[in-house]
């Protein structure tokens, strides 16, 4: 919840703090708000996986929670305003992110040490679902919160994290024992700066540069994105090299390991892609368009993709305990296939669309993710030694939220360019056909789509956003400034190159389902599956390889 909390309650905390999230100095603020939390849980999940195999997963898992409850109570009492304001919140989400990587991390595999293989399907599947769950949620809950008090959003995580914090502590013991080994420290060093770096470039690249809608021509984010691959590129080279390493590279030449982090990494991707657009679209065009308030939106917005999660909810469990019977391919294999379908069920939609149809495709895409995501982990986790249950969680996680992170560039890119080759002509002529100079309209236009696209995300109105200042309004008739700031004149507007930047967002989203699809179905019908003993000769259990053929 924590990771998608803050995405619908921007508009409330940066008016707690007095800062305009849309001002063109401040959009760095917004997105490292966004996206801080994401880049620390994608960076570090492996490392301290990795961890959580030498030191004990639970030693591990108890810390997250603890380091997690302190920092929701540091982000609630943010004492100061503007932009110290906005970099002490950004600051203490990076931490809150470093305890809850240590949680995610370690989660699965602490599941699949505590139960045998006929069960760790649904185990891990209802892990992974209210995970997935709690990502849709945190729109909901930001959104009612947020109504109440800014600080609310973060005083809600406050009594679950102090209560997990205690209740892990008591309950939870060691199944597995600690292996310890030398930290590899140029592993880890080169790991984190290229990925973040890497993340980081992508993430600056939806930003305009000079006269370019993006900002994919910069330099800087150029050479990060080239310093991030080739950090990269050299971890990969050092990890064949090292001998106790941190990312076990070996784990990939297990097909079911391969595969299934693979699918994981595009359908991230694709539902990233999901969840940022369905906002814009919800907030920016459909829900004014049916008469909710700007101001309203965003917690509208979360109550109506409640289909989305309701099928996450439906259909890991269920799936997770049926693959536990008939094995993953066919579960994940086919709810790719059905994730796939409802992308090009939503692509077909007008943008000013009936709510069943919508709803129904929300809710085939929540099943289908449900479908895929529990049967996936089961056989990521239970095609690797119990020794390497950590760093292979830990990995899992990584691609994970990698995808999440990486939807977010890729996806406002892929929308930004849709819209900057229609958006400017189209809002120039809008604007003067209701008595805006032309001179003005002109350079409302000029500004960069992200901005409008960021407006839309945030709730808020963008022409009072693009007009509100130097008192254009203020020249424009009575009638025509009611037209100009009510809820349909930007929906309609806009509606039209909307649909050209959804177009080719849904369309490659289906795409990457398919091809999530394909790799899930070469995962292999065969694999061997690791089981501990729950009755081990002499009382001592070992871990063994126990062959598992799934039909």
């Amino acid at each position: 919840m924590d990771a998608s909390i803050v995405i619908i309650s921007l508009p409330a905390i940066f008016r707690g703090i007095g800062l305009d999230p849309l001002a063109p100095g401040n959009i760095g603020y917004l997105l490292w708000m966004i996206l801080g939390y994401l880049l620390v849980s994608a960076v570090l999940v492996v490392v301290l996986g990795r961890l959580g195999d030498m030191f004990g997963r639970v030693r591990i898992y108890n810390l997250g929670f603890l380091i997690f409850a302190c920092a929701s109570v540091a982000l609630s009492l943010d004492p100061f305003r503007a932009g110290a304001g906005a970099l002490w919140l950004i600051l203490w989400r990076i931490v809150q992110a470093f305890g809850g990587s240590m949680l995610t991390a370690n989660s699965a595999a602490i599941l699949t040490d505590a139960f045998p293989a006929r069960q760790r399907g649904m185990a891990l599947g209802i892990n992974q679902i209210t995970a997935l769950a709690g990502q849709f949620l945190g729109l909901l809950a930001g959104g009612l919160l947020a109504a109440v008090d800014w600080r609310a959003v973060f005083w809600v995580s406050v009594p679950v994290s102090v209560t997990g914090t205690v209740w892990s502590y008591l309950s939870l013991r060691e199944t597995a024992s600690g292996r310890r080994g030398r930290i590899d420290w140029l592993g880890n060093l080169t790991f984190a700066a290229g990925a973040g770096i890497l993340l980081a470039g992508i993430t600056y690249g939806i930003q305009p540069y000079g006269d370019s809608a993006t900002g994919w021509a910069n330099p800087w984010v150029l050479a990060g994105l080239i310093g991030g691959v080739t950090l990269l590129l050299a971890f990969c080279i050092i990890e064949t090299r090292v001998a106790e390493p941190m990312f076990h590279l070996a784990l990939f030449k297990v097909r079911a390991f391969a595969a299934g982090n693979v699918a994981a990494l595009l359908t991230a991707i694709a539902r990233g892609g999901l969840q940022f657009m369905l906002i814009i679209w919800l907030q920016g065009i459909w829900l004014p368009l049916h008469g909710y308030d700007f101001e309203d939106t965003p917690l509208w917005a979360g109550i109506f993709m409640l289909p989305l999660t309701l099928g996450f909810l439906l259909a890991g469990p269920v799936s997770g305990y049926l693959s536990d019977r008939f094995g993953a391919r066919l579960f994940s294999t086919a709810g790719l296939c059905l994730v796939a379908c409802s992308f090009l069920g939503l692509l077909a939609l007008p943008v000013d669309f009936q709510y069943g149809p919508f709803a129904a495709l929300l809710l085939v895409n929540g099943l289908g993710q449900g479908m895929f995501s529990s049967p996936n982990t089961s056989s990521i986790m239970g095609s690797v030694p119990p020794e390497h249950r950590g760093v292979a969680s830990g990995m899992r996680s990584t691609f994970q939220n990698s995808g999440t992170a990486l939807s977010i560039g890729v996806f406002f890119s892929l929308m930004v360019s849709g819209l900057g080759s229609s958006l400017p002509a189209t809002l120039t002529s809008g604007l003067q056909a209701h008595g805006v100079p032309a001179g003005a309209a002109e350079h409302a236009a000029s500004l960069p789509p992200v901005s409008t696209l960021f407006a839309t995300f945030l709730g808020d109105n963008p022409i009072e956003h693009l007009l509100g200042s130097g008192g254009v309004l203020d020249q424009v008739t009575a009638s025509g400034r009611a037209a100009l700031t009510g809820r349909t004149f930007f929906p309609r507007l806009v509606s039209g190159p909307f649909h050209h930047g959804l177009t080719i967002v849904f369309g490659v989203a289906a795409g990457m389902a398919l091809v999530s699809a394909l790799a899930s179905a070469l995962r292999g019908a065969h694999h061997a599956e690791y089981e501990r003993p729950t009755a081990a000769a002499g009382g001592q259990e070992a871990a063994q390889p126990r062959r598992n053929t799934p039909s």
